[in-house]
């Protein structure tokens, strides 16, 4: 395992970077004009540009030998043959089987778990078909138009991801929407605009226990039974995500309308396996099953480019070199593509529950940070929003610009404009302005010299911000399936770098077990409880503040105010 400050590459990787100190990557540019060439790379249909990152071929090969020496290899082969790398649960890794269309076999305790993941598959397929030609309806009869998923994390954030990036592929007529939230008001809003007659529940929870999916799952129930005036329509409208048979048949799901996934896919991981049954549900199965067959063209680049010509280990790599010798203090994704609206949000999972964490698989503190704060929005509504900290703050943030050649939607001169900035920004943050140019600009712009003085240093821009630039043709289903699929390798490399258990996330539970003592303490609206005292003074505190409005005027005032 990885103890990245303690391993022999590192002091070479240190004695580089210092090296590099005080090179400009404008320079770098001006020194070979190759460079473009020598630090860029097509698969799966992506174009990686890492050509603008502070790094040249000694540093490269500082950052190769360190790969080598945590055996990214090696790390790489045990997870594709279903090793329990997930050690801290004893789990396998193998999202990559729900993918593969190579038909390879993949053992789990001696089984091979290809046949499994295929008959799923087919399940999906058949029930999506049914639903999309009439033959499965609702209680009253009507055609099931309306999918409402019900999960959160992965059960919601891939999902809900990508049903928006492909909405030039939806399916006539459909409408998916998801829910998420405990509060409410998320669930209510939802309801109030779909017609219970022609509404799909799909209820996404491996345990089928998940506080918050269950509790909205139970109230969508309730709200069916009111409106469908019986018990005997939630067969007909509730479908289950689930390896709880026994709970899923408690709530009045249907044997044969529960699809299966296992413990060897993780949450964030599970937009590939019936997680991702909405996703079919809103693009057709063709379309799902392209957005696999993306996913798993880059698993067999992953699988079998060396590592110098991988396009995940060369992001995670870089991704080492900005943050842990760089020292960059956050990363953005940075979409030109407003259908990729929400890959940001989904990849904060996928990298922060990933890799945020301080303790090496032998339990020890790690050394050195890890998994980075990742942020985002698409292009140009950031450049309005923080891109001003990333040019001119006083923290180094580095980012990957994504974007298609392309439009889904032609419209005049539009996605010019668009690929102008997305051009444009990648090349201000690599080059940056100086005094001298700053004032040159001023001057042919004729302001007086006061004005450029005063001026001059608040137009200064440092430069050398680093960025990577991934282009595609046009966001399809193959292309978005190899997007994400690219960047569930990058962090897998990134944990084996950092010597971290990707693939748990245990940072999640002590929230959880402490709300389950706090909800008991919650008053019912407009009744009195005794007052907290079993928690810290401000937890006691906030309880009973809260306890108090609940139970008093105030609250019967607005109710009555409002009803």
């Amino acid at each position: 395992m990885s103890d990245l400050p303690n391993t022999p590459s590192w002091n070479a990787l240190k004695a580089e970077s210092d090296r590099l100190a005080t090179v400009r990557v404008r320079d770098l540019f001006a020194d070979n004009e190759e460079r473009f060439a020598d630090y860029s790379m097509e698969a799966a249909g992506l174009l990686l540009d890492y050509s603008k990152n502070k790094i040249d071929e000694r540093a490269f090969s500082a950052l190769l030998a360190l790969a080598e020496e945590v055996d990214i290899e090696g790390a790489r082969r045990r997870m594709f043959a279903g090793e329990r790398i997930n050690t801290t649960e004893r789990r396998a890794v193998l999202h990559v089987a729900l993918r593969d269309f190579a038909m390879r076999a993949y053992h789990v305790d001696d089984e091979n778990v290809s046949a499994l993941v295929q008959a799923e598959l087919d399940r999906i397929k058949h029930f999506v078909k049914s639903v999309h030609e009439g033959t499965l309806t609702g209680h009253t009869g009507a055609r099931l138009n309306t999918v409402v998923n019900i999960g959160i994390g992965g059960s919601d954030l891939g999902p809900k991801m990508a049903v928006t990036a492909l909405k030039p592929y939806w399916a006539d007529g459909r409408s998916t929407h998801f829910v998420s939230n405990v509060d409410g008001q998320h669930l209510a809003g939802v309801l109030d605009q779909v017609d219970p007659a022609r509404t799909l529940f799909v209820i996404a929870s491996k345990t089928f226990t998940t506080q918050e999916t269950m509790t909205n799952a139970r109230s969508a129930r309730e709200w069916l039974v009111a409106h469908a005036g019986g018990e005997d329509a939630v067969a007909k409208h509730f479908v289950a995500l689930s390896t709880n048979e026994q709970a899923v048949t408690a709530f009045g799901i249907a044997p044969e309308n529960m699809f299966r996934f296992w413990d060897w896919v993780g949450g964030r991981y599970s937009m590939w396996s019936a997680i991702g049954l909405s996703i079919a549900l809103q693009v057709g199965y063709e379309n799902f099953e392209k957005l696999l067959r993306g996913a798993h063209a880059m698993d067999e680049h992953f699988r079998s480019a060396p590592l110098g010509e991988n396009t995940p280990v060369l992001l995670a790599l870089i991704g080492v070199w900005n943050q842990n010798l760089l020292g960059a203090c956050a990363h953005a994704v940075l979409p030109y593509d407003e259908h990729l609206a929400l890959f940001p949000a989904h990849l904060q999972q996928v990298v922060m529950e990933s890799n945020g964490k301080s303790r090496l698989l032998s339990g020890a503190p790690t050394e050195c940070s890890t998994g980075p704060i990742l942020f985002g929005e698409p292009g140009t509504n950031g450049q309005h929003a923080f891109y001003q900290l990333i040019h001119q703050g006083t923290d180094l943030i580095s980012a990957d610009f994504i974007a298609p050649a392309l439009s889904q939607a032609p419209l005049g001169d539009h996605h010019e404009k668009l690929l102008a900035n997305f051009l444009a920004q990648t090349e201000a943050l690599m080059l940056g302005q100086t005094e001298e140019e700053v004032r040159e600009v001023l001057e042919a712009e004729r302001r007086p010299q006061d004005e450029i003085d005063a001026l001059a240093a608040h137009k200064i821009f440092p430069g050398d911000r680093p960025t990577n630039a991934i282009l595609f043709e046009k966001l399809t289903p193959e292309i978005l399936g190899a997007l994400v699929a690219l960047y569930e390798h990058k962090v897998f490399c990134q944990g084996v770098l950092w010597g971290v258990n990707s693939f748990d996330q245990w940072g999640v539970e002590l929230g959880k077990t402490l709300a389950k003592t706090i909800l008991p303490e919650i008053a019912p609206l407009k009744n009195a409880v005794a007052p907290a005292t079993r928690h810290d003074s401000s937890t006691n505190g906030l309880i009973n503040w809260i306890n108090s409005v609940r139970a008093g005027s105030g609250v019967a005032e607005e109710d009555e105010t409002t009803s």
